[in-house]
């Protein structure tokens, strides 16, 4: 049995030094895949276009588990995830809480990319 040959790793001292600080800080990338997981998910996609869509602006939590097929519990814990990411503003009014786009988010999710 012939066994190979162990390199040993190769200590260049003319190598380029580390390019210094990140261009993506880690503040900054953590609040981008916040809204990147937000959008991953295709239920949160559907109940962010149906929130949009809506001729008033806002939609009730109570018209928004039917289109889904989602019980009120998974339906809310989307939405939840959908403020948290800053996509969603949520207000509460009696029993019911009403979800409307929060203004620019839209535009600011679609540059995220751009921006890295």
């Amino acid at each position: 049995m012939n066994s190979l040959p162990i390199l040993d790793p190769a200590t260049d001292e003319a190598c380029c030094a580390p390019a210094g600080t990140p261009a993506l800080g880690a503040e900054e990338a953590k609040q981008k895949a916040l809204v990147f997981k937000a959008l991953a998910d295709p239920n949160r996609l559907r109940l962010l276009s149906i929130v949009k869509a809506d001729a008033s602006g806002e939609s009730c939590v109570c018209d928004l588990t039917e289109p889904l097929d989602l019980g009120q519990p998974t339906v809310s814990h989307h939405l939840k995830i959908l403020v948290e990411a800053g996509l969603l503003h949520r207000e509460k009014r009696g029993t019911w809480a009403y979800y409307s786009v929060v203004p620019g988010a839209l535009d600011a999710a679609a540059g995220l990319l751009a921006t890295l």
